[in-house]
């Protein structure tokens, strides 16, 4: 299958932000791409840097006019889409929603970001409700879509249980980046430990990943941080974990690579990891934490 990644910097004007996603799908499409995944909250700037309720005047519905808009390109394109949106729910209910279109245009399902941060200038907690629709994957034209987004990359559990319910591949809208005044050799740890657990989610669970990040540098409306450099280095892994591509640190970018879905039966094969599973012995792993007992 033909995947497109789409890492863009984006500014405080949404529509053109729109306008250039909506362009960036259509030279993927026109490149061979039968899906293509945007970064999350692709639509505007990253607004968790601060506390504001005026912020939730930015929220819409689902189906809403995001869905619209992109249902329309991926039926003009024929491509399935991979949205992250900031979801209303109902008054006071609002969510970080990955969406995914089918390529007639419908909505083929939604997945709302489970594990929500809460760390300076990653104020999530104050917007958005942790989801509620569970670890499954999205059935598709293009095969089932393990769709999770950005804070969840660090839990093992969640890609696991996508692997467990049959995902084909991995899927991660992201925004991440340092704050600016972190060191050179903090900012390394942190690209390198993001990329790693990545990886091993592949590896564990034989499984291509994908994911795409905002890149740029964005300010903290409260002028209480440097802002954020967000780095970029969206990327494909194999099932073996696995390279297939990456994108630069520091530039927009657009990429279509190839990934061979057929390609985890053979890893599974050769390393049956499910198979071997303990399950009789994992039942603690339902505890927050196991004090001495």
């Amino acid at each position: 299958m033909k995947i497109g990644l789409i890492q863009q910097h984006n500014k405080a004007d949404m529509a053109d932000n729109i306008a250039r996603l909506t362009d960036a799908i259509r030279t993927c499409a026109a490149e061979g791409a039968e899906l293509v995944v945007l970064q999350e909250l692709h639509n505007g700037l990253y607004f968790c840097q601060t506390e504001d309720t005026a912020v939730f005047d930015m929220a819409e519905s689902i189906p809403g006019p995001s869905t619209a808009h992109f249902g329309e390109v991926a039926r003009a394109c024929g491509v399935v889409l991979v949205l992250s949106l900031f979801e209303r729910r109902a008054p006071g209910i609002y969510h970080n929603t990955a969406v995914v279109i089918e390529k007639d245009g419908t909505i083929a399902g939604r997945y709302r970001k489970m594990h929500i941060p809460d760390d300076p200038a990653y104020y999530e907690k104050f917007y958005f409700t942790p989801g509620d629709l569970d670890f499954r994957p999205i059935p598709t034209s293009v095969g089932r879509l393990g769709v999770l987004v950005c804070w969840d990359q660090w839990y093992p559990e969640a890609a696991r249980l996508m692997a467990l319910r049959g995902a084909d591949l991995l899927i991660y809208p992201t925004a991440i980046g340092w704050e600016r005044s972190d060191r050179p050799e903090e900012q390394s740890r942190q690209l390198d430990a993001w990329r790693t657990v990545q990886r091993g989610h592949a590896v564990a669970n034989g499984l291509p990943v994908i994911t795409v990040n905002r890149v740029g540098h964005e300010i903290d409306p409260s002028g209480q941080t440097a802002g954020i450099q967000f780095w970029g280095n969206s990327f494909a892994s194999g099932p073996q974990g696995e390279i297939l591509t990456e994108l630069p640190t520091d530039a927009e970018a657009i990429r279509v690579i190839s990934v061979d879905l057929q390609r985890s039966e053979h890893v599974r094969r050769w390393w049956p990891f499910l198979r071997d599973r303990r399950i009789d012995a994992f039942g603690p792993l339902t505890r927050r934490y196991l004090d001495e007992e």
